[in-house]
């Protein structure tokens, strides 16, 4: 596994990288979110159809009555559209978490790793140079010669 903040190469089962201090995603553990969506989709239709069946098989084979396979029906329905649910919560929550550790983010955004910021710096005054006084000091003095 690779950091994605710097890039050094982590072992798995660290949360920090040891380089640079970034919290670690493990891509491992997450699902990707495509197979989030198509967990979805193969969720609802075929949840639908076992929930058609079922309805089937209690009016014509166990001769039920209608409150009660559609009290059945509603239970099944409700349990089919909480694991829905769940998938969707994963799936925007990686894709959350996927945003947040994108290297695009802005420089605003990023954080130093340091413990202590160093504080802001300003540049210092230019020093006066030794030998600015000393040379408009001396005038030169002409003398001639004998």
């Amino acid at each position: 596994m690779y950091c994605s903040s710097c890039g050094s190469a982590v072992p798995n089962q660290l949360t920090f990288c040891n380089k640079c201090g970034a919290k670690l995603i493990n891509t491992a553990a997450s699902p990707r979110p495509e197979s989030l969506v198509w967990a979805i989709c193969a969720l609802f239709i075929m949840g639908t159809g076992v929930i058609i069946g079922l309805m089937a098989v209690m009016k014509e084979v166990v001769k039920l009555n209608d409150g009660v396979i559609l009290g059945i029906v509603t239970l099944c329905f409700g349990m089919m559209l909480v694991l829905v649910g769940i998938l969707s919560w994963l799936l925007i929550s990686s894709a959350r978490a996927a945003k947040a550790s994108s290297p695009e983010r802005s420089v605003e955004e990023r954080k130093t790793n340091e413990l202590n910021e160093a504080p802001a710096r300003m540049l210092q005054e230019p020093l006066v140079s030794v030998t600015e006084h000393t040379t408009r000091a001396f005038d030169p003095v002409y003398q001639e010669r004998k």
